[in-house]
Formats: structure tokens, C-alpha cells, sequence
């Protein structure tokens, strides 16, 4: 267990050093073709700014934007209690406690640190889930804390939407230095600049994906380890995969912090899923039962 949390988190120092290599890469491929360094200064140091902002707020604006709504022990005992209690077990900091209105079981943790963490569920998770399963999957929420996977998540996030950004940006680039240099660029660096453009959100979902599934399976372990109760964790995931449906609130930067996939299913997004299928997590907890 201890090896894995290791593996992943060399691994992730990797993956994050290739999301600032490729935000360099963009930034140079823009001075080349607008023959201006200036402009690949400023986009690092913009892009490295605004990574900076969002690793601080991105919990806070990963729960605006789920809609979750932060609640106490009175608004809904049974919840709050099985958090609570998760967090007397772990030893961690209690979590501040969200709840969201959506029919979608589904439920994530998020924050920089266990200082800073939140962890919320859907209305339809708390609807479906009995205790046993709820608390296997607010365990391995809390998994997600103990092993500071919302640290990695939140800096990926924070890239990812970096990324959004300098394509978007690349795109306004383009058409506005082209009509105001009377289209003079070199057709070689338009394309240049339009390819990575297209492929840059590709690449970056590619790279959160690889930082997710992993993940998502040292969680599930690690919730078992908790409880102490395999068929917890393995019932919670069935009934997931059974009640999947789409969230109302989705964004793909933030897929990768739920317990399930929150987007609409389509080649594209199963192709660039965060997520491993359920049944392969399923099949990796039945064979792990004797080790846990």
C-alpha cells in the first residue's frame, strides 16, 4: 500500500512536469511565430500565476461549480455522522461536509491538504447507499485525503484549466494577428499553432486520466482497509454502476475527483475517462478479499 502511495506520487511529479514543459512548448511556438519572446514570457508567467490561484481556490470552486451546498451535523445526522466518524478512524482533520442536489449517485473530496478538505455526495447517493455502503464510499473519499490525491487533483485541475485557457487564447492569437499582420505569418506556423491549439485539451485530458485511474484503485483499497468490510466497497460500486446517469453540473476538468465517471457517456469521453471501469475495480477488490 505504503509502495503504491510512493509510485503515485513519483509518478505525479512527472505528469505535472510534463503539463509546465507543455505550456513552455506553447509559449515558444507563439513567440516563434509572432516573432515576439515577450510573448512566451508572458504566458508562462500568466499561466504560472493563474495555476498558482487556482491550486488555492480550486476546492472552493470545484463545490460552486457541483452546486454542493455545505451542511452541519443537524441538516443530515446519519451523513455528517458517518464522516464523522471516518475521521476519528483515519486520524484526519474533520472534512467540511457537502451535500449535492442531484439524482446521480456520485461523491468526491477536494481541497489542497486534509487541513483544507470538503468531501460531498449527490442526493441520489445518499438515497440509494445503505450505511454500510456509505460509509465505504465516503471511506474512500477520505482515502483521497489521507493520501493527498485532492493535493494532485487540485494541481491538475488547476493545469488543465491552464491549458483551456492558452488554447483558447492560441485561437484569439491567430485570428487577431492575422488580420492585424494582413496575413503575412508563415502558413507553417498557423497550422503549427492551430494543431497544438486542437491537441493541447487532448493531451492534457490524457494526462489526467493517467493520474486518476490509479488512484481511484489504491481508493478503493485503502476504503477497504478502513472498514475492514470488502463487500462494502464491492455493493457500493455495483449499485453505482447500476444507478450511473450524468450529473446535471458537469466539467471535465473536474471529472477526475469523483468516485464515479459525472460525465455523459460518448466515444469521446470513454476514450479520455478519468475513471476505470467499474467492473475492473470490482474484480480487484473480489481478488484482493484474502489480503485485506
Amino acid at each position: 500500500m505504503y509502495k503504491q502511495i510512493a509510485q503515485n506520487k513519483r509518478k505525479t511529479i512527472l505528469l505535472i512536469g510534463g503539463f509546465v514543459v507543455m505550456i513552455g512548448a506553447i509559449s515558444v511556438l507563439f513567440a516563434w511565430y509572432f516573432n515576439d519572446v515577450w510573448i512566451a514570457v508572458w504566458t508562462t508567467v500568466v499561466a504560472i500565476i493563474y495555476a498558482v490561484i487556482q491550486y488555492f481556490i480550486a476546492g472552493s470552486l470545484a463545490t460552486a461549480m457541483a452546486g454542493a451546498k455545505e451542511i452541519e451535523k443537524k441538516d443530515n445526522p446519519r451523513f455528517y455522522n458517518i464522516v464523522e466518524n471516518l475521521s476519528i478512524t483515519t486520524g484526519l482533520p474533520m472534512p467540511k461536509v457537502y451535500i449535492v442536489d442531484d439524482k446521480s449517485p456520485n461523491a468526491f473530496a477536494t481541497g489542497r491538504d486534509p487541513q483544507h478538505a470538503s468531501v460531498a455526495a449527490t442526493t441520489g447517493l445518499l438515497d440509494i447507499m445503505n450505511d454500510k455502503e456509505l460509509t465505504a464510499v465516503m471511506a474512500h473519499e477520505m482515502s483521497h485525503v489521507k493520501n493527498y490525491d485532492i493535493r494532485v487533483s487540485m494541481i491538475v485541475f488547476g493545469l488543465t484549466c491552464v491549458i483551456g485557457l492558452i488554447s483558447d487564447l492560441a485561437f484569439r492569437m491567430m485570428f487577431y494577428g492575422s488580420r492585424r499582420r494582413d496575413n503575412e505569418g508563415s502558413p507553417v506556423g498557423y497550422v503549427l499553432i492551430l494543431v497544438a491549439a486542437i491537441l493541447s485539451p487532448i493531451i492534457a485530458g490524457l494526462v489526467q486520466m493517467a493520474v486518476s485511474r490509479q488512484r481511484e484503485y489504491l481508493a478503493d483499497a485503502s476504503a477497504v482497509n478502513i472498514t475492514r468490510y470488502p463487500e462494502g466497497m464491492i455493493d457500493a460500486l455495483k449499485k453505482l454502476q447500476s444507478h450511473s446517469s450524468p450529473m446535471k453540473n458537469q466539467n471535465v476538468a473536474a471529472a477526475q475527483m469523483y468516485i464515479n465517471d459525472p460525465l455523459r457517456k460518448g466515444f469521446f469521453n470513454n476514450l479520455l475517462s478519468t475513471h476505470p471501469p467499474i467492473e475492473k475495480r470490482i474484480e480487484r477488490l473480489e481478488h484482493g478479499k484474502k489480503s485485506f
